[in-house]
């Protein structure tokens, strides 16, 4: 049985810095779990006596990012007193930053969330990504920034919306035995299409969860017949081969490490094209 600890996260923003900090720390220990108190927009003395309320109550970890010094320091305070651990994890890198830079800070509440053309970037690639998901090619196929192609199951769609997150324009197709790849995407000369593939095993136990859940009748044996899978796999690679696409086996990755792989190549690509231009 996994040994439990209560975790608190405190942020002045929204606290996804601190989830995935937190989150990338207990990935390094097993059959430990951690059950998280999220205080997200803690920016007022009440806001902040509630979350020190659930800590007394549920005492355990703190990790908070707070801008406000006499905020965080109330926190640390708080938490001395109780008997528990409590970090700031930003305030290590910032200090760092500032002995390197040797600039003054000027703090702002969650500056890493404003409303700037990187953002509304990553807001269009979403919309660009929804609106063409599972076989809706855009008309012009170099509106996107990267076409992921693989059998179902692979992780196309959730890759997308990722990448979506990081301000890549990204669509998805389906290859599907008997039905005709869209001539379009052999035309593409902009984007980065990628091909994704898994074992017949892998596909098929997701499949066969799928159909599960939906409470779904077999009404096609082929969609989880592992040899029938295996020859939509082979299907996917002979295509990326023969149009010298990058190929990535998503048996043992996550999502967050498909997507990683797939901008790793993108820049590739886009060093590549620079080099080129400036010879």
């Amino acid at each position: 049985m996994p040994t439990f600890f209560h975790l608190h996260l405190v942020s002045d923003s929204t606290g996804e810095t601190l989830m995935t900090v937190a989150r990338a720390a207990m990935a390094r220990y097993e059959g430990i779990g951690a059950i998280e108190h999220v205080h997200p927009l803690v920016r007022a003395e009440r806001q902040l006596d509630r979350a020190l309320m659930e800590i007394e109550a549920t005492p355990g970890v703190v990790l908070f990012t707070l801008v406000d010094q006499a905020m965080a320091q109330r926190l640390v305070r708080h938490c001395r007193e109780l008997g528990v651990p409590s970090a700031d994890v930003l305030d290590p890198v910032v200090h760092m930053f500032q002995a390197y830079l040797n600039v003054p800070m000027t703090p702002r509440v969650g500056g890493q969330h404003q409303l700037d053309a990187d953002y509304f970037r990553r807001i269009d690639a979403l919309n660009f990504v929804l609106m063409h998901d599972d076989g809706a090619l855009p008309d012009n196929i170099d509106d996107a920034d990267v076409v992921i192609v693989g059998v179902s199951r692979t992780s196309k769609t959730p890759t997308s919306i990722y990448l979506a997150n990081r301000g890549i324009r990204a669509t998805n197709l389906p290859i599907v035995p008997g039905i005709q790849v869209p001539p379009a995407l052999f035309r593409a000369k902009r984007p980065l299409i990628v091909g994704l593939v898994a074992s017949p095993e892998r596909i098929a136990q997701i499949r066969e969860n799928r159909l599960l859940s939906l409470n779904a009748v077999r009404d096609s044996a082929a969609y989880v017949d592992r040899q029938a899978i295996a020859e939509e796999i082979a299907l996917t690679r002979r295509l990326c081969a023969e149009n010298r696409w990058p190929v990535i086996d998503v048996t043992r990755r996550s999502i967050e490490e498909t997507a990683a792989a797939i901008m790793a190549l993108v820049r590739d690509r886009q060093a590549l094209e620079h080099g080129e231009t400036a010879e």
